[in-house]
């Protein structure tokens, strides 16, 4: 009887091989196996497994349809257990990518979404008049006003100038003010006052937040002498290009060994409105959210990878293009605009540097030392071969591995010490226990 099972996958219930020929059934009608497949049930912690499929015999069989593991000679029995399902293994360090890292990490380590702006605060262009409408509105305004005044006799008048005066005035010889007059000299006045309050001088890269009783009312960006309402507070803003170097951060790697990271922030206001009113104050907000995002990137690739082969905080241009992105995203709801985060400096925490320098330098000379063994059995290897095809003669094993063992202490001994090695037969000797 020919039986085909695969067994990589038994399940842990069935036994592990069939014997070489089934013993005569009992009175009962059926054999001790089929007893023992009957009895056991499916293991609790095995997998589930498909049903026996037997073939029928050719006729004439005596094969008892009720045993499942006995049928004529070219039966064909087959067990197909439904396979495990498959569990993803996440390796920390699947390649030398830091993304294929951050990949595989779990979701919650990366899909922290950063605050919501307010949608309906955003910067628009504010109502203003060029400034050379406000100058001349100020000399008009002026102008009405001395007119006024030397129609009215209250400015005295010169005889070198032509008299002005009103017909009043000039007969009676003083001031002749009238309701006309004042209301006159009122109205320029006040045009005068508004056209100075309503000047500003806007430098190049500098903005304006106009608001008015809290109530946003627009940004001016046009640089030079604008006139806005007066009634509206004005902000001033920086638009400027700006850096800022962060002052030395104590934060720990992926490995918890603790570091001490300098950045340089380059950065610039963006929308003045985010920057002015949807935040308390947007440099102390920048400097909070750059403490927080450099905690959050350093803890996910160690320092150095001298111990263990992967990506390190050290390697490429990662660390800073995550701190780029990652600091972009936060403080982008307070209307600023983030250029480039790069460190300026990355170094153990003073308390672990001495232990950390003197690890990397074990783990530089272990490796060297694993490269100069690897080079001198490749050499003696070569050495060996070279002189069997020179003689022409195959060296026997014994002679080989003594041949060997001479050129590697040759290759490795330092210069000057003169090491010995052993016979064949007194290594032979040690190796039984015998003395050499």
């Amino acid at each position: 009887m020919d039986v085909t099972r695969d067994s990589s996958q038994r399940p842990d219930h069935l036994p592990k091989a069939l014997p070489p020929a089934l013993p005569e059934r009992s009175a009962s009608g059926s054999s001790p196996l089929a007893k023992v497949l009957r009895t056991s049930g499916p293991a609790d912690s095995g997998p589930p497994t498909t049903p026996l499929t037997v073939l029928p015999g050719p006729a004439g069989s005596s094969a008892d349809p009720r045993d499942p593991l006995e049928a004529v000679e070219p039966a064909v029995r087959t067990v197909q257990p439904t396979p495990p399902p498959a569990v993803p293994v996440v390796d920390p360090f699947p390649a030398a990518d830091p993304e294929a890292v951050l990949a595989g990490m779990p979701a919650a380590a990366t899909s922290r979404r950063p605050p919501r702006a307010d949608q309906a605060l955003r910067e628009r262009n504010a109502a203003g008049l060029p400034g050379w409408v406000a100058l001349l509105a100020l000399l008009l305004g002026t102008a009405a006003v001395l007119l006024v005044l030397v129609r009215d006799g209250v400015v005295p008048h010169w005889d070198a100038l032509p008299d002005l005066r009103a017909d009043a005035a000039r007969a009676s010889g003083r001031a002749e003010v009238t309701a006309r007059s004042v209301a006159a000299v009122t109205a320029a006045g006040l045009l005068v006052v508004l056209a100075l309050a309503g000047l500003l001088a806007n430098a190049g890269g500098e903005t304006r937040v106009l608001t008015r009783w809290g109530r946003y009312r627009g940004t001016v960006r046009r640089t030079g002498l604008v006139w806005v309402n007066p009634l509206l507070r004005r902000r001033r803003v920086d638009v400027r290009l700006r850096h800022w170097r962060s002052e030395p951060a104590k934060v720990v790697d992926r490995t918890g060994t603790p570091i001490v990271v300098r950045l340089l922030i380059v950065w610039r206001v963006k929308d003045t409105a985010r920057a002015v009113l949807a935040i308390e104050d947007h440099e102390s907000y920048l400097r909070e959210q750059v403490q927080a995002v450099l905690t959050r990137t350093a803890s996910i690739l160690p320092c150095d990878s001298n111990a263990a082969p992967g990506p390190a905080l050290r390697d490429g241009q990662w660390f800073a293009d995550e701190l780029t992105r990652a600091l972009a995203a936060e403080v982008a709801p307070a209307g600023l605009e983030v250029y480039s985060a790069q460190p300026l400096a990355l170094d153990y925490a003073p308390e672990v540097a001495e232990s950390m320098r003197r690890r990397r330098l074990a783990d530089l000379d272990a490796g060297l030392r694993t490269v100069l063994v690897d080079d001198a059995v490749e050499a003696a290897a070569l050495a060996v071969r070279r002189l069997e095809r020179a003689t022409a003669h195959e060296l026997d094993e014994a002679a080989r591995s003594a041949l060997m063992e001479h050129l590697l202490v040759a290759f490795v001994a330092p210069a000057g010490v003169a090491a010995s090695v052993p016979p064949p037969a007194a290594r032979a000797g040690r190796k039984e226990g015998r003395p050499a």
